[in-house]
């Protein structure tokens, strides 16, 4: 590997400015010679020599301008090719065998009474790109280690599925069940790489487009980390990303580019699928993607290999003295490319070779039939292998292969290169017997005219199927395979939970606070503490999390190569090459892919890592929203930090960062177990059971979830832990934290999070001032007690004949008096979530609407959420029951003010943790 001053140049490629010539003669003789080249030999020539002598600069590092873009022909020329040292024949059968199983399996999934469709084209056109990786790259997990990761672009999975039935992975009866994952359990096999449906088949779900290359950047960034921190060897590891060219309009796919080759990811590569189509049409029909893209990664710092052309091409281009076919092929547009794709070869020799004499010399000799196959690169697997070999032999930046494919090749002239190939879901005979022709597959017409088509097979003796057999043996195993082998963590002993058990005295800290000493504590522990993984988007200090830098430091591969400003304060920023921290920079998208990275590592890998992703909470589930399903989606498991939560608690910052609403984000999201604490004594139970339940059993008993919990930025003293504490109880949603013991009306009022102490307030303004007796209750999950609730419903609705379940939260609140009043910082609807199982009058308070800048006070008031908003509310309910008379609704709201927002105390300020 090229050490961190060749990676990572301050300036790139730069050349001097305002530097005086020393020696003008010297200079002018170099001039007059490119002069001359141009005269005597034509621009063409003099280019080839001034591209050569920039080649050659570049070998002895000299620094001169990266070129963004070069000749729309293969980066890899004929004569560096490297030998070949597969069987092509053999493996030409096996290709042939996967496209129909592939085709077939889809066009099956579209018979009558079933009808649930599937994409052929994808696999098509990147079938060769596949086949030489499963032959020759991929690595499986059979040596002990992680192998490769692949993702697999999401449109390509059928073929994916039909290499592994030959393999004897599937069944024919599980390619009968594709897409038809309930109906046809446990055989269904899921539309697209799903982990959590398929665990042990697929690593990564890719099929939301621009999430799989944003997240094989961050797992190999993640492979370098562990290795550098020493958690596990993934030094073997390769990380392969399959994407298609359209993709990679997505923000996603190259918002990230920039880490990779800052950190010098060589062991990354991406393969771009250009087929120059996206789902319904050309993806720049008047431009070039492929040189639109290479200008794009060599920008950003990354190694490129274009693939264009496959060898059909080699003698044309042998001939180009003159570089006019050349320059053809770098003039001639993307959607003209396409129509050639779905044209006959005289077509081709008149629009593209015929506008020059000395272009149609070339290929005068050729048939027209010679003309059509003079084919894509992409499709040729001694050019794919050449390509792929140089991108793993490259060293000090990632690589991305550009490759360019025809949508639909070998389905024939219905689907090849169409715009709505995309959309194509079935074959008809003639296209099945012309498919199944041009594969010279052993398929008869009667098999293909008496019903659905069938799979083929060449036998579990054959020759194509012991070689791809004996391939993954020597590769390492099978791919795609996902395998557990973590071991149960010796989780940290009950010590460990105390400081922030017995509260903090009189010193006022807010929630975040709260958890950041205890993740202090817990990262201190000798088992699991270097496992730890902290994750922040440029806030750490934020967070009051700026403690961790001179002991966990932050992770830069390259260390720290400069003297820090603050280096003489206690708490200096540190960069370190065995860093705990990540710092992502401004990227929440960045941050959490790192999340989904480090929270599956225990799959990936073998070793659990515990990520704690700290962020802006109104930036989380909002703006990564995707990315959270794709972690529940990948099994990946860790704490979420939606800290700053509240719509009224983060004062000043006004609407843009004002969180009212992660929580119901939150509550969407089947692997989010979700939390929104009030005291630190809940968080270190909500913190321990999350710990035993994702990372301290077995396997089997590990469960596939994460934790999201919303923390604040209100310091408020935080009380020590009460000695009958209910613990069930905070950890399954709602608790009795205290009793009303004053007055005779007895009222209920549930509480989350930062909206506790109101409670506390309004339940004493509520005894002294109305004779109301009301007790608080602590609901850590509003979101639990639901997802309980409904499941309960759900099993009563299916056995109405046995003994109907009661959810917890009717058990828990049942017996307890009076009206039920909810109040958090968030939308009604958060508390309104359990609405229907509540055993008597509910009512909420909310932070409905947008938020805005203002002191917690008048925003409190504003929302009607404040401690004399609380009592209001409660009095309300209360004469709704007939337990008071509507007369005092209107002294309360004339004795607090309610309907003046300045009048409200404006309450504690400050608290940046």
């Amino acid at each position: 590997m090229a050490s961190g001053s060749d990676r990572n140049p301050i300036i790139i490629g730069g050349l001097p400015s305002q530097v005086p010539d020393f020696d003008p003669e010297e200079t002018q003789e170099w001039l007059d010679s490119l002069d001359a080249a141009v005269d005597e030999r034509g621009r063409e020539r003099a280019r080839y020599l001034m591209l050569r002598l920039i080649e050659r600069a570049r070998e002895k590092r000299v620094a001169v301008p990266e070129m963004r873009s070069t000749d729309y022909v293969n980066t890899i020329a004929t004569k560096d090719e490297p030998f070949f040292p597969g069987n092509e024949e053999v493996e030409r059968k096996v290709l042939n065998a996967t496209r129909w199983n592939a085709a077939v399996m889809v066009s099956r999934a579209q018979r009558p009474g079933i009808g649930v469709g599937g994409h052929i084209a994808t696999f098509a056109s990147s079938a060769s790109l596949y086949d030489v990786g499963f032959n020759h790259f991929f690595r499986g997990k059979d040596e002990g280690d992680g192998g490769d990761q692949i993702f697999f672009q999401g449109h390509a999975s059928p073929g994916i599925y039909a290499r592994a039935f030959l393999l004897d992975r599937l069944s024919e009866t599980q390619l009968d069940a594709f897409r038809q994952e309930k109906s046809k359990y446990p055989n269904g096999l899921s539309s697209y790489p799903h982990p959590r449906l398929m665990p042990d088949f697929w690593e990564f779900p890719t099929v939301s487009m621009g999430l799989g290359p944003l997240g094989a950047i961050y797992q190999a960034r993640m492979n370098r980390y562990m290795q550098a921190r020493g958690v596990a060897d993934t030094s073997k590891s390769h990380v392969w990303a399959f994407l298609g060219d359209g993709e990679m309009d997505e923000p996603e796919s190259l918002g990230q580019l920039s880490i990779a080759s800052r950190e010098g990811l060589d062991n990354l590569t991406f393969v771009v699928n250009c087929n120059l189509q996206r789902l319904d049409g050309p993806v720049r029909g008047n431009g070039k993607i492929i040189q639109e893209l290479e200008s794009q990664f060599r920008g950003a710092g990354w190694n490129v290999i274009k693939l264009v052309w496959d060898r059909s091409w080699d003698p044309l281009l042998a001939q180009d003295r003159d570089g006019l076919l050349v320059n053809k092929l770098n003039t001639t547009p993307d959607g003209q490319f396409q129509t050639y794709a779905t044209e006959t070869g005289s077509y081709i020799r008149e629009h593209f070779f015929g506008g020059d004499q000395r272009l149609r010399a070339m290929v005068e000799n050729m048939t027209d039939e010679q003309i059509l196959h003079l084919g894509r690169g992409g499709h040729d697997h001694r050019k794919v292998f050449a390509a792929f070999a140089a991108a793993k032999a490259h060293k000090g930046q990632p690589t991305v292969i550009l490759a360019q494919t025809v949508k639909g090749w070998t389905l024939g002239p219905n689907f090849e290169g169409r715009n709505a190939t995309h959309q194509m879901k079935k074959l008809t005979v003639d296209d099945l017997k012309g498919f199944r022709d041009r594969l010279h597959l052993p398929i008869t017409d009667t098999q293909l005219e008496g019903g659905l088509p069938p799979y083929y097979h060449p036998g579990r003796d054959s020759e194509e199927i012991q070689y791809m057999h004996d391939r993954r043996k020597a590769l390492g195993g099978y791919v795609p395979t996902r395998v557990v082998r973590a071991k149960p963590l010796v989780l940290p002993e009950e010590k460990t939970y105390a400081a922030v058990r017995k509260g903090s005295g009189q010193q006022s800290i807010a929630t975040t606070m709260a958890f950041v000493r205890l993740l202090k504590d817990l990262m201190r522990d000798k088992e699991i503490g270097k496992r730890f993984v902290l994750i922040a988007p440029d806030e750490y200090r934020t967070f009051g999390m700026d403690s961790f830098f001179p002991s966990a430091k932050i992770y830069n591969p390259l260390g720290q190569q400069y003297e820090s400003v603050d280096r003489e304060l206690l708490l200096a920023y540190k960069e370190s090459p065995t860093g705990q921290m990540l710092h992502d920079g401004i990227s929440e998208a960045g941050c959490t892919a790192s999340l989904i990275a480090a929270g599956s590592a225990y799959a990936t890998h073998g070793e659990p890592l515990i990520p704690v992703y700290v962020f802006y909470s109104m930036f989380g589930f909002q703006r990564t929203g995707d990315q959270f399903w794709q972690m529940a989606d990948q099994l990946a498991r860790g704490f979420v930090l939606g800290a700053t939560a509240g719509r009224t608690t983060l004062t000043g910052e006004g609407l843009q960062h004002a969180d009212g609403h992660s929580q119901l984000l939150a509550s969407t999201n089947p692997g989010c177990v979700a939390y929104d604490p009030a005291f630190g004594f809940e968080i270190a139970h909500i913190v321990k059971d999350g710990l035993r339940r994702m990372y301290g059993g077995t396997p089997e008993e590990n469960e596939d979830i994460f934790y999201y919990l919303t923390v604040y930025n209100e310091p408020i003293q935080h009380p020590a832990e009460p000695s009958d504490v209910d613990v069930d109880g905070i950890l399954k949603g709602v608790y009795r934290y205290k009793t009303g013991e004053q007055g005779q009306i007895p009222a209920q009022i549930l509480a989350s999070g930062v909206s506790v102490p109101w409670a506390i307030e309004a339940q004493r303004i509520l005894a002294e001032e109305w004779n109301v007796r009301a007790d608080v209750w602590s609901a850590t999950s509003w979101n639990e007690l639901r997802r309980e609730a409904v499941a309960v419903e759900e099993y009563n609705l299916l056995h109405p004949e046995e003994e109907q379940r009661v959810p917890y939260v009717t058990r828990k609140l049942s017996g307890s008096d009076g009206p039920f009043v909810a109040v958090s910082d968030w939308m009604r609807s958060v508390p309104d979530q359990i609405a229907r199982w509540v055993p008597g009058t509910y009512a909420s308070l909310g932070a409905d609407g947008f938020g805005f800048a203002d002191t917690r006070g008048a925003a409190r008031r504003y929302f009607h959420i404040d401690a004399q908003s609380i009592v209001l509310g409660v009095l309300t309910e209360l004469a709704r029951d007939g337990k008071v008379d509507r007369s005092v609704l209107k002294q309360a709201v004339d004795r607090y003010q309610l309907l003046d927002v300045a009048a409200a105390d404006p309450g504690p300020a400050g608290g940046d943790a």
